[in-house]
């Protein structure tokens, strides 16, 4: 079996995030996860002015485009490139082309970290508090650890409803 690598899925554009999600339910009704390893639309943090107010947002990186960390093979190149919205890989004619490990490090994605055993002082159902982003100083019980992604799944209270959030495991502490 060959390595995984990242390659660019081409989109209707605004539909970046329901082939995100539509791709994850294939692989989990397919049980590819061992060739299908991550999908990622590419945020970036920005500064909004909308009525004099400054808001902070989160816009896509790359519209119209997902990364899938993927092991290719004719299953995943099938699956994939037969998504509800995608039109296509990146790469010339129908031959998808892996991104190459620099341009991944420019998005905060580093092939390293992700073999290297990482050990944490937390486990699930803990209480943490957000120490930055968005959900800085938020409360919530961890739900999930992904060892793989670096994150955490905690419950925070959003509108009177327990809301699943993923977080950074540099992002948050124990309580």
């Amino acid at each position: 079996m060959s390595e995984a690598k990242w390659y660019v899925v081409h989109t209707y554009s605004g539909y970046e995030n329901k082939v995100k999600a539509n791709i994850e339910k294939t692989i989990e009704n397919r049980h590819l996860e061992d060739q299908i390893l991550e999908v990622r639309v590419p945020l970036e943090e920005v500064i909004e002015m909308k009525n004099g107010m400054a808001k902070q947002v989160q816009k896509k990186l790359f519209p119209g485009y997902v990364l899938l960390n993927m092991i290719m093979n004719d299953d995943t190149w099938y699956v994939v490139r037969n998504t509800r919205g995608v039109t296509g890989f990146v790469g010339p004619g129908s031959k998808p082309v892996a991104l190459p490990e620099e341009e991944m490090a420019r998005f905060g994605i580093s092939f390293g970290s992700m073999s290297e055993a990482v050990t944490v002082d937390f486990a699930e159902g803990d209480q943490v508090v957000v120490t930055g982003g968005v959900w800085k100083d938020t409360a919530g019980v961890i739900a999930a650890i992904n060892m793989q992604k670096q994150v955490v799944t905690i419950n925070v209270e959003l509108f009177g409803r327990e809301t699943p959030v993923e977080i950074s495991f540099a992002e948050i502490k124990k309580l």
